[in-house]
C-alpha cells in the first residue's frame, strides 16, 4: 500500500490525480497493468476522461460500477466512498488505485491490496 499527493495550478485541478498516480506506481514498483481496478472521483465527467487519457489506463478498469455522477458525490466523504467501494470490489491479492482532486489544484491517491 502507498499514498501520494500532487498539485497543479488551481485552474487545472481536474487533471491533478494524473500527477499523484505515477508517484505511487514508482514508490510501489508496480506498473499500470498490475492494477486490477481504478477509482477516480468523478466530480465532473471530464475528470475521469482526462485522467484516463493522461495516464494511459484501460477505461474498462475505471469506476467499474459507475462514478460520482451516477452514484453520488457526497461532499466531504467522496474519498472515503471510492476507497470503501474499491476495498469491497477487489478480489484477494488484487491491487486497486484511487485518486481524487480538489478545487485548489491538489490531488491525493492511494494504492491498496485486498488481503
Amino acid at each position: 500500500s502507498a499514498f501520494a499527493d500532487a498539485a497543479v495550478d488551481p485552474i487545472d485541478f481536474p487533471i491533478a490525480p494524473a500527477y499523484a498516480v505515477p508517484k505511487i506506481l514508482s514508490e510501489s514498483g508496480l506498473k499500470k497493468e498490475d492494477i486490477a481496478m481504478w477509482e477516480i472521483n468523478e466530480a465532473f465527467s471530464v475528470v475521469v476522461l482526462a485522467n484516463i487519457k493522461m495516464l494511459g489506463i484501460d477505461p474498462q478498469k475505471v469506476n467499474i460500477n459507475g462514478g460520482a455522477v451516477s452514484l453520488g458525490h457526497p461532499i466531504g466523504m467522496s474519498g472515503a466512498r471510492i476507497v470503501v467501494h474499491m476495498a469491497n470490489a477487489l478480489k484477494p491479492g488484487q491491487y486497486g488505485l484511487a485518486g481524487i482532486c480538489n478545487g485548489g489544484g491538489g490531488a491525493s491517491a492511494i494504492l491498496i491490496q485486498k488481503l
